[in-house]
């Protein structure tokens, strides 16, 4: 899981004319504005030892800044040497720096291509590391396929509840409005052209295929989706999942398939509350606006809503549960040891998870129009 990353700093230790460096933290360019001023400000002893033991991680900049200081040292008469050097360390210095090197510019402020070049691979290690976490859950899950007893049946039921029936008031508010919206707007223009009946066309196709299983990804993502991440990176910052681990248990089973199976199953039953509400939602709309019956909105509907319609949507709802639960979990564990990072990675859950239901929503539409459904 990601740690927190410690600037560069140094640990200076005298004895008689020996003066021993030791090196820690993250000496890349980002980090290093300290530990460059406390070697400016160094005075060497006859010998130098550099301990290079406590780097965790090292970039171009940081073996420009400490060979330029070594070589400053040596020039002065100082006898220079280094020891518990890392073997990956060794390479990267004999890949960059193979010859001797003078005045080699540090930038103080990271460039922007540097920016670029960090954040792409920050996108691409996140993707591994969530493919990884997806890998070993589900070599998790067969593996409780072939004990069952090991299934946590209370733990999803309690999940269930706190997805499903406790969010039941928010999604009928959100598919409600969402229903008048779409109904109020439609009206509006069909009213131009006589033809108000067609807003019970609208309504039914548009909620029940589309609009009601993106809103409730949605809504469910920002209530479920961030209190799955909140509670699993509060157990880690506590150390409850160590202490899980030391007794046996693995997290996985514990924490992350209860909330991925809770709400797989709960999906599709608010996507139909959703439609059931968001459709009522239009009726009052084409009621006072274009005085049309309920009876009438309903006869309509039973020949304007074909039944793909209705169950392409409540289809789509494991896969949205899926990608919210998943992407929760992997985002609570990799909550570090501060209650900042609860903040950050809490709505960075919610952010990826919005982001993958619209983008998984938009493949099952191009699917689906590609097979004429």
């Amino acid at each position: 899981m990601m740690q927190s990353i410690t600037p560069a700093s140094l640990t200076v230790t005298q004895k008689d004319a020996h003066m021993q460096i030791l090196c820690s933290g993250s000496w890349t360019i980002e980090h290093l504005s300290d530990a460059a001023r406390e070697l400016e400000a160094l005075i060497p002893l006859s010998l130098v030892t550099w301990d290079m033991s406590g780097i965790t991680e090292i970039d171009s900049s940081g073996i420009a800044l400490w060979q330029l200081t070594n070589r400053t040292f040596e020039e002065r008469g100082h006898t220079c040497e280094t020891v518990n050097e890392r073997e990956d360390l060794s390479r990267l210095f004999r890949l960059l720096y193979s010859k001797p090197f003078r005045d080699v510019p540090i930038p103080a402020v990271p460039s922007s291509l540097y920016r670029l070049g960090k954040e792409t691979y920050e996108i691409f290690r996140g993707i591994g590391t969530f493919l990884a976490f997806l890998g070993e859950a589900f070599i998790l899950f067969f593996y409780t396929l072939r004990h069952p007893r090991l299934i946590r049946y209370r733990s999803i039921g309690v999940h269930i509840l706190e997805t499903g029936a406790r969010a039941l008031p928010i999604i009928a508010l959100s598919a409600f409005l969402i229903g008048v919206v779409v109904a109020y707007q439609s009206v509006v223009q069909l009213q131009k052209f006589g033809a108000d009946i067609f807003i019970v066309d609208m309504i039914g196709i548009s909620l029940t295929r589309e609009l009601a299983p993106l809103i409730t990804a949605i809504v469910v993502a920002g209530r479920s989706g961030s209190a799955f991440t909140a509670q699993i990176g509060t157990m880690k910052m506590t150390q409850e999942i160590d202490a899980m681990r030391t007794m046996g248990f693995d997290p996985f089973t514990f924490l992350v398939w209860p909330r991925v199976i809770a709400l797989m199953i709960i999906m599709p039953l608010l996507i139909f509350f959703a439609d059931m509400v968001g459709i009522f939602g239009g009726m009052v709309i084409a009621q006072v606006h274009s005085h049309l019956s309920f009876s009438e909105f309903i006869h309509r509907l039973q020949g304007a809503l074909a039944l793909k319609h209705y169950l392409i949507g409540l289809i789509k709802g494991p896969f949205f549960a899926f990608l919210i639960a998943f992407v929760s979990t992997y985002r609570g564990f990799q909550v570090s040891m501060n209650t900042e990072s609860i903040g950050q990675y809490t709505t960075k859950s919610v952010v990826n998870a919005i982001f993958l239901v619209i983008a998984c929503d938009a493949i099952f539409s191009v699917l689906l129009t590609e097979l004429r459904l």
